[in-house]
């Protein structure tokens, strides 16, 4: 893989928790490479199912793309800290047993048009433009069809409120409209949703506890022959095992000097052919933010720029999320300005719409860049139209020694890490039961 660029901004900040880790064995049954939700998850399987594990880890933390670090006393996260669609996200049940601090999200959003509150009618009929995309999405998509871009079947007639949906959704699904799988749009719906107090990351790090852990071992090459697997670090260790579950981010996984022989045909295609999705967020310390309410999502429309989201009132603290999406991000790395750039951008919007003199105790202690760490390249995979069937394909294992897991083959909850832990779950048990099948005494 080559070599590790400079830290990016979010990568300073240390998480809120660090849980103590079991050393790994020389010679595991399973070896799992990355610690985040998919990671945890494959592990926590193996290891409830008897089967020994070592788990390799980039980072000098667990969590990939969630980790809650603390900011003035309160936990941020500076990464996912959404947990998406309650009914069907392993993470909600797993919390619900656990009885960890889950709230629900809450159904009522803001509104501000230019510099002022939207009038109820306004409200109404943003409302409206959302009720009638959302139905047309869902309703084509579940037709099966042959796939189009999402943003094909937006009806027409939105007027100026078409716009702001558009710009909505292209932000929670990572890319624009145009090049999202419409079949994909269902599952990005915002519905039944929860947040967690302490942070997703510190959650996802909690259930990291007692695994077996790497940390600081970030894989180099990954090979496989009839004996099992091998998989060497940049430190020079190999690790053999009699199978690997790579749950590393899609992104990653283009990289094609990680394999040590090259990937089936359709696997290399199926991987490359996802499109990196982009979501960004600067963290805002902000006492007198005009928005009350805990954990309140917050539409600005009107003026020269339009923040495409605010998540405002974070576990009812001082604290928001100003968001930005593929194109805000691309315009940023135009200009090349960095940490800093994004917030002279955040302060010249907030100006334009709520004045400067509504600025005087805003601070912005962080600025998440996932598209610039080497461990992420980008915040998840995003299908494009017509790509819908690369899941399922990369669901079947590599010679019967290297499965795949993550956020990417997830088809109800992609882009989530719910989605990335349903699917670490389903590669652990899949090779468990192929280890049960007189594995460990023969070739698999």
């Amino acid at each position: 893989m080559t070599p590790t660029p400079p830290p990016v901004a979010h990568s300073h900040f240390r998480p809120s928790v660090a849980p103590r880790l079991a050393p790994i064995l020389p010679d595991p049954d399973v070896v799992v490479i990355g610690a985040g939700a998919a990671g945890i998850a494959a592990a926590r399987r193996l290891v409830e199912r008897g089967v020994s594990v070592a788990v390799l880890e980039a980072r000098d933390r667990v969590g990939g793309r969630l980790v809650t670090t603390m900011l003035r006393g309160h936990a941020v996260d500076l990464g996912g800290h959404w947990l998406h669609a309650g009914p069907i996200n392993p993470l909600v049940r797993l919390a619900e047993a656990r009885r960890e601090p889950l709230r629900v999200a809450a159904q009522e959003s803001h509104l501000w048009v230019g510099r002022r509150r939207a009038r109820r009618e306004e409200e109404r009929a943003l409302g409206r433009a959302f009720a009638l995309a959302d139905r047309a999405m869902t309703e084509h998509a579940a037709r099966n069809g042959p796939d189009r871009p999402a943003a094909s079947v937006i009806p027409p007639g939105l007027g100026p409120w078409g716009e702001r949906v558009a710009l909505v959704h292209g932000l929670v699904s990572g890319r624009a409209l145009s090049e999202v799988s419409l079949q994909d749009f269902p599952s990005m719906e915002y519905g039944d949703n929860r947040f967690i107090a302490g942070g997703y990351g510190g959650y996802l790090a909690r259930l990291a506890q007692g695994l077996p852990i790497a940390l600081d071992s970030p894989v180099r090459r990954i090979g496989w022959s009839e004996a099992g697997v091998s998989v060497e670090t940049s430190g020079g260790r190999t690790t053999r095992a009699k199978a690997a579950i790579v749950t590393l981010p899609m992104m990653v996984l283009r990289d094609e000097n990680l394999f040590a022989q090259a990937l089936p045909t359709a696997h290399r295609n199926a991987i490359d052919g996802f499109s990196t999705g982009i979501y960004e967020h600067a963290v805002l310390h902000w006492p007198s933010c005009p928005f009350r309410g805990p954990d309140r999502l917050a539409s600005v429309v009107g003026g020269r720029r339009k923040p495409p989201g605010l998540l405002t009132r974070i576990d009812g603290t001082p604290f928001h999320f100003f968001e930005i999406d593929v194109h805000g991000a691309a315009e940023l790395d135009a200009a090349r300005s960095g940490p800093d750039g994004v917030r002279r951008l955040v302060r010249s919007v907030l100006a334009e719409h709520f004045g400067c003199r509504a600025l005087h105790d805003l601070a912005i202690p962080a600025v998440s860049e996932w598209r610039h760490d080497p461990w992420s390249r980008g915040s998840w995979a995003v299908v494009p139209p017509g790509h819908a069937e690369a899941r399922a394909l990369l669901h079947r294992p590599v010679e019967d020694r290297i499965w795949f897991a993550g956020e990417a083959l997830s088809r109800l909850q992609w882009g989530t890490a719910g989605g990335a832990y349903e699917e670490g779950s389903r590669a652990a048990d899949e090779v468990a039961a192929r280890l049960s099948r007189g594995a460990a005494l023969r070739p698999l």
